[in-house]
């Protein structure tokens, strides 16, 4: 449920910015009574959709080819991230709770069982943010030839 609502989350931001930018176009075209209203081509929204950023233009830079290789190493580290966030929640995490639950409810046990799952807690939130934002991101980005890593600079 929380992937589909951070689909529909991007969708939604995606169709303002795509709206935000061709609306003033068609308007001011309209009050000009010009000939030609300049509308975005389905490719463009498509190509838009799929690129990893927020902000509609009608063109990005684009690099001429694919470096294999990159999207190969960046789906790599994306699996060994996802392989190593698992292997601290095992390792880690669950042999905390496990004695828990054969145990009485005291609240002193539950206090130190959270605090002994905050550190690997927080390097399995660092992985995945690692694989999703920088690996899985940056392989799509590659993939569909966009330049602009700094666009947002």
């Amino acid at each position: 449920a929380v992937l589909l609502l951070a689909l529909q989350v991007r969708l939604v931001m995606k169709a303002h910015s795509f709206i935000r930018e061709n609306v003033p176009r068609v308007l001011s075209s309209v009050k000009d009574k010009s000939g030609t209203v300049h509308i975005p081509r389905i490719s463009q929204y498509l190509y838009f959709l799929f690129a990893p950023t927020l902000i509609y233009r009608d063109n990005y830079p684009r690099n001429p080819t694919i470096r294999w290789g990159y999207v190969a190493t960046k789906f790599a580290q994306v699996l060994g991230s996802l392989f190593y966030a698992y292997y601290i929640f095992v390792r880690l995490c669950i042999p905390q709770f496990r004695n828990s639950s054969q145990e009485t409810f005291n609240l002193r046990g539950l206090v130190l069982c959270i605090f002994n799952s905050i550190l690997p807690g927080v390097l399995i939130l660092f992985l995945v943010f690692f694989a999703f934002l920088h690996c899985w991101l940056n392989a799509f980005a590659e993939m569909l030839r966009f330049a602009d890593r700094m666009f947002y600079k």
